[in-house]
């Protein structure tokens, strides 16, 4: 390397990668994974999903679209860092407003260029998620041993409740819609909208933009909502959202809540986490992937209908489709590894997805998901 390395991963079995730093300067303790997406990097880095990882971007360019504050899905980046294989170059797009290495240090995040994304990729493929330390010094003083000491040491993610933190302090409504041509957010709202009670275990800004899209009057609740705080909204459906974390960890306090709405006639649908803390309620378990899943490119099967969806994808559990009760039927797929990606309870009007169908990055097979949430309070209503 020509110039003087001012960034270095370490991961937990001792491998170093050193690299040109940029961003904020500091170090942090996460696990990696890699995501496959070739458009979308703000919006990744901006998903509260996640919490306590780096991310690898198996794309190379990374940066040249610049960041706009409409692309943001939260108010601040959550991901700890992240790794590409060139460094970032200076923006070519009509919507940046700033470039990404300046974006990055104002927000506090740490990036890693100029390593070989090909072989940390397969690495994480073939040993799983590795905890890894990532440090940023201008002057390139890194101590390795004590880097790698730290990411050996990192408990990591299994038993990890991470929706608390990231969830909305109070509760607040949501009006704007998705984005639309040229250049600015609707409302999509009908004369009647629906009141939907969206529960925040870490929810992206275009979920919400697609509930109201799809007629949702919404009201965002903390994470630690409970069944009688949700139903004192009077919400003709529940939305569950996606998050960060260890499913089982959240489900402490969500699955209680969960299972005092399931006996009322409420359409729930949810979303990632809200997918498996669904799950947990119904009395299924979860379980931590080798890798996960990453990426904007992920085939989904349809199994009540054989379509395939390619869908959007950011998780690192997954539901047991093995402990599935009786009356809760699978309906998703992955055509990755067989693995579980959708629900739905056979008599109530309940399902969910592992998958992010709101996309932002990603495809749009997946939007009529929305549209049979709003179908099924229309149904409520019509008695």
């Amino acid at each position: 390397m020509a110039n003087k390395p001012t960034a270095c991963l370490a991961l937990g079995d001792g491998t170093v990668f050193y690299g040109q730093g940029f961003g904020a300067a500091g170090e942090v303790v996460a696990e990696l994974v890699f995501n496959t997406a070739m458009t979308g990097y703000q919006e990744i880095m901006t998903d509260p999903s996640y919490a306590a990882q780096v991310v690898t971007f198996t794309f190379p360019h990374i940066g040249n679209t610049g960041v706009t504050s409409q692309d943001d899905e939260s108010a601040d980046p959550v991901a700890a860092g992240i790794v590409v294989r060139w460094d970032p170059t200076e923006p070519s797009n009509w919507r940046a407003s700033s470039d990404l290495v300046s974006w990055m240090e104002r927000r506090g995040r740490i990036g890693i260029g100029g390593l070989d994304t090909r072989r940390l990729t397969r690495a994480i493929r073939q040993q799983g998620a590795p905890h890894v330390v990532l440090s940023h010094d201008p002057e390139g003083r890194f101590d390795v041993a004590a880097m790698v000491a730290r990411a050996r040491s990192w408990p990591g993610l299994v038993g990890l409740d991470l929706a608390r933190e990231v969830s909305c302090a109070q509760s607040y409504r949501w009006t704007e819609g998705v984005w639309e041509w040229p250049g600015h957010f609707g409302t999509g709202r009908p004369d009647r909208p629906f009141r939907v009670v969206a529960v925040d275990y870490g929810a992206k800004r275009n979920i919400l933009r697609s509930l109201a899209h799809a007629g949702a009057e919404v009201t965002v609740l903390p994470a630690t909502a409970t069944a009688d705080e949700i139903l004192a909204h009077e919400p003709e459906g529940v939305f569950l959202s996606n998050g960060p974390g260890d499913p089982a960890a959240t489900g402490d306090y969500a699955v209680p809540m969960i299972q005092g709405l399931l006996g009322r006639d409420l359409p729930i649908f949810g979303i990632c986490l809200g997918h498996q803390m669904l799950a947990l309620a119904l009395g299924a378990r979860t379980v931590k992937m080798s890798h996960g899943h990453h990426g904007a490119n992920h085939p989904v099967r349809n199994v009540e209908t054989g379509k395939v969806e390619i869908t959007s994808m950011n998780h690192g559990f997954a539901v047991d489709s093995q402990t599935l009760p009786e009356g809760v039927l699978e309906t998703h797929v992955s055509l990755f590894d067989g693995s579980n990606c959708g629900l739905r309870v056979m008599d109530r009007p309940v399902f969910s997805v592992q998958y992010h169908p709101e996309a932002s990055p990603g495809p749009q097979d997946s939007t009529y998901l929305f549209d049979r949430f709003a179908q099924a309070m229309r149904d409520r209503r019509a008695g």
